[in-house]
């Protein structure tokens, strides 16, 4: 009897030694169980801390494709635009405003009313090649990079309305033969083009949103001829 219960007090120590183990045993039909306590389960922290999100505002990004304004015309400019961001341009020319004027000083809107003299009535008189001519203040247009850029026009800002007016003509029958041109003379009406400059806005560039690009625009209708031919 001795010696069983050295065994049994040694398991106890055994038992109470090893946290992480159940023991159960019995000493004279009553039975003793020990249960574990288990230490909390600890996760070490890591040495670093993540590298928080940084946004870069000056850091541009890529205007959309075709803006909605360009959807359902074939034209390299819009003249009506209902998402024009008026408010964002005013408020920015505002914060900007000393150095945007040195900008639009170099592409402010001249008067070119009488820019091309043209005959009013088409009697006897006409061109070469017929075309259509407009003055126009487009809010986007494609530049010569073939990107859609806004255009700052028509916006007030300190009293002032920045506006930006370019002539545009267009052929009314580009690809086509030259009237009153002898069919003896191979002749075709051809398009023309010149490069505008123009302030644009660059709604992702929060430093200075303001910048000049060239752009592409319709100028004239030329009329190309060809060699002279004798048909015999």
């Amino acid at each position: 009897m001795g010696v069983k219960f050295v065994i049994q007090l040694s398991l106890v120590t055994i038992a109470l030694a090893d946290r992480s183990s159940h023991v159960s045993f019995s000493n004279g039909g009553s039975s003793v169980s020990y249960g574990s306590h288990h230490a909390p389960s600890h996760h070490p922290r890591p040495s670093y801390h993540p590298r928080p999100h940084q946004h870069h505002p000056g850091k541009k990004h890529p205007e959309p494709a075709i803006p909605a304004c360009a959807e359902n015309t074939t034209k390299p400019w819009c003249l009506e635009d209902a998402e024009y961001p008026t408010y964002e341009i005013k408020h920015a020319a505002e914060y900007h405003y000393e150095k945007l004027l040195s900008l639009y000083a170099d592409v402010a809107d001249l008067n070119t009313e009488l820019s091309v003299e043209r005959p009013k009535t088409l009697e006897e008189e006409t061109y070469l090649c017929p075309s259509g001519t407009a003055y126009v203040r487009p809010l986007r247009a494609i530049n010569n990079l073939g990107k859609w850029r806004v255009i700052v026009n028509n916006v007030d800002v300190h009293y002032e309305t920045l506006t930006q007016t370019t002539r545009v003509e267009e052929c009314l029958t580009s690809g086509e033969d030259c009237p009153k041109v002898p069919v003896c003379y191979e002749s075709k009406c051809l398009q023309k083009s010149i490069y505008h400059r123009f302030l644009v806005y660059d709604p992702y560039d929060q430093y200075f949103p303001f910048a000049v690009e060239s752009f592409k625009l319709p100028a004239s209708c030329a009329c190309l001829l060809g060699a002279y031919t004798i048909d015999h």
